[in-house]
């Protein structure tokens, strides 16, 4: 029987997250956490298939140690990386470029690759660029194939993906919009596109990816057109931390006025700006809890938020020309029905509405939260990207090309 398992690594700048999953069923045998890697005290949370939870606390120094520790961890459950039906290891590594449009075998050309772009992303492409070399130190012999966050985005025309500022500087400088959470929008329109009974080429839809980071973006018949996200993950809807869009000149004010350097506004507009410079809080559970006891910060801090989000939703109308679905994701987009429902709230013109019943009940699975015969679809899709990255790898290695 030819192997069958992929084991998913997603390296941040102090974690490690992983699954291992059997390509056969989609069945997860394992899923973990390393976190608070370099710190005095690490932690690793290991679940294999069944339960059973594991959990240990000492020193990770390095993303080579998080790594073997992960191998120790599946070993002792009998599925170590020595395992002949362990097909591949996929990687997510978060900046591809113009150059990588899709997932990619890893050699010493892309390892390179990708270690030049590490001044685009540089707290997240030097992780992913640990995660694969000790994963290749511990099985040589095994394909590593690099899915981007970029990547699902680099459909998008030069319209859309360039800058309006003068060429020669922009190129030289690799100055253009990348957008990022591709492997989630990917995953979420071909998904939606099942829900409604149709191909992916054959739907237009608004993806809605909002977490803690958050980002929206145009699919034409299952290719990206436009997406939030830009240069770096700063741009576009107000996030958790991070302030989206923003007029650039208020950098420079702050520079001159405020007398901060660059790195105290890169620090402002990335960590104390968005949900939490607002109000003080980014979650969304708080923040409605703050707006329903009469907090007129947390109040403020909500509409802002969905006025942007709103404000995406009709540009990528007007991109999309016709739309078939909007489609919500990711932590606060799968679980805040308040959210859902404001941000569509004066759409109706647009064919945009959400049934009360629908959008209050909990759900896991994907769902519509539309009225019946609505013009538009408006459906909650839980997003994985550990099973889009595993799904991508494997299709890859096992040359089937097949992504559905």
């Amino acid at each position: 029987m030819s192997a069958t398992r992929v084991l998913v690594l997603n390296s941040g700048s102090s974690s490690v997250k992983y699954q291992l999953i059997d390509m056969r069923g989609g069945e997860r045998l394992a899923v973990g956490l390393v976190e608070r890697i370099g710190e005095e005290t690490s932690r690793l949370r290991h679940t294999p298939a069944g339960g059973g939870a594991r959990e240990w606390s000492g020193a990770v120094p390095d993303h080579d140690a998080a790594l073997k520790a992960v191998a120790a961890e599946l070993a002792k459950d009998g599925l170590g990386l020595d395992s002949p039906e362990l097909a591949a290891i996929g990687h997510r590594v978060v900046h591809g470029g113009k150059r990588f449009t899709e997932p990619t075998v890893v050699d010493d050309a892309v390892l390179a690759e990708i270690e030049r772009l590490i001044p685009v992303a540089p707290l997240h492409n030097p992780a992913g660029l640990a995660g694969i070399r000790t994963a290749q130190a511990l099985r040589p012999d095994l394909p590593q194939v690099a899915v981007f966050d970029t990547a699902f985005h680099t459909t998008m025309p030069e319209a859309a993906a360039r800058y309006a500022i003068d060429v020669e500087t922009a190129d030289a400088h690799r100055v253009r919009r990348y957008g990022f959470h591709g492997t989630s929008h990917a995953y979420v329109s071909r998904e939606t596109a099942k829900l409604l009974g149709k191909a992916p080429e054959d739907v237009n839809v608004i993806v809605l990816h909002l977490g803690n980071g958050a980002s929206a973006s145009a699919v034409r018949g299952g290719r990206c057109v436009d997406t939030s996200m830009g240069l770096t993950p700063l741009e576009g809807l107000v996030m958790g931390t991070r302030s989206g869009d923003m007029d650039p000149a208020v950098i420079f004010h702050l520079m001159r006025v405020g007398e901060m350097s660059a790195d105290e506004i890169d620090t402002l507009l990335n960590k104390g700006s968005g949900l939490i410079g607002l109000c003080g809080d980014n979650d969304m559970r708080e923040i409605r809890r703050r707006v329903d006891a009469g907090d007129e910060r947390a109040r403020l801090a909500f509409d802002i938020y969905i006025h942007r989000l709103k404000k995406y939703i009709g540009a990528y109308y007007a991109v999309l020309g016709r739309v078939d679905a909007v489609a919500f994701t990711a932590g606060v987009g799968e679980n805040s029905a308040p959210v859902r429902e404001a941000a569509v709230a004066g759409l109706e013109e647009l064919g945009l509405a959400v049934d009360g019943e629908l959008n209050a009940a909990r759900g896991d699975g994907a769902r519509l939260i539309s009225p019946a015969r609505a013009r538009v679809a408006v459906a909650v899709v839980p997003t994985d990207e550990e099973m889009e990255i595993a799904t991508q790898t494997y299709a890859l290695v096992n040359g089937s090309g097949n992504l559905t």
